[in-house]
């Protein structure tokens, strides 16, 4: 049975706290059954140097999972993984933006993982563009900077059946691994991985649309924590 009673094609309770910490210009705490994000965003009126006098803006992530969000204790020290993640997230975040609307800011997205269970990227992605999004209205720049939501779900093959938002028990034991990350339904990226097995394009196609109906889900609450309704 999976956790929370779930069929498998439904993601584990999301939610979104808002206004988590005082001093960020956005900041959320994301929760996805037992995993536990938060998400801060800075903004600040420069760019960086490669970027000056080009007339846009930037958006840039860091990540990493706190000594006590596992079991065993996780060093600070940053790892590839960690590095892997906040690409992504970065990717994933410039990719909902207008860059031109954005233009002479940087908005610093900071995703800490303070329990982890599986999905933390994910969430990181899900959070982040909604403390993204607070901190563009708080800071007063135009609105329309933010040009889709973005949001991201993992699935995956476990004993031939294919599941959506897998917790760590189930990603830990996966046959086949994916995460998949939209902005208003178009695809940002997909990773996928055989850990044990092939998947075939049918399966590929599942995967696709059963992860696409529960980030339509997600999305609808990350509208409504940025609204406050």
């Amino acid at each position: 049975m999976r956790s929370y009673n779930r069929k498998n094609n439904e993601a584990r309770p999301y939610s979104f706290e808002t206004g988590f910490t005082k001093n960020a210009n956005g900041s959320v705490l994301v929760r996805c059954g037992e995993t536990v994000v938060l998400c801060t965003a800075n903004v600040e009126e420069k760019v960086p140097p490669w970027l000056a006098d080009k007339g846009v803006g930037w958006v840039t992530a860091e990540y990493a999972m706190l000594p006590g969000s596992t079991s065993e204790r996780v060093s600070r020290k940053s790892t590839g993984r960690s590095k892997e993640i906040q690409r992504l997230i970065g990717r994933s975040l410039r990719a909902s933006i207008d860059e031109k609307l954005l233009a002479g800011y940087t908005i610093s997205i900071d995703c800490d993982v303070l329990q982890a269970d599986g999905g933390t990227r994910t969430a990181s992605i899900c959070g982040g563009w909604v403390a993204m999004s607070l901190a563009i209205k708080e800071a007063g720049i135009n609105p329309d900077a933010v040009k889709s939501v973005c949001s991201a779900i993992s699935v995956g093959i476990l004993d031939g059946e294919i599941l959506v938002d897998l917790d760590y028990r189930e990603d830990s034991s996966a046959d086949v691994d994916m995460n998949l990350v939209c902005c208003d339904g178009g695809f940002v990226e997909i990773q996928g991985t055989g850990e044990k097995t092939t998947f075939n394009q049918e399966q590929l196609l599942e995967i696709i649309k059963d992860g696409q109906a529960a980030i339509a889900l997600i999305n609808e609450l990350q509208q409504k924590a940025v609204s406050g309704s």
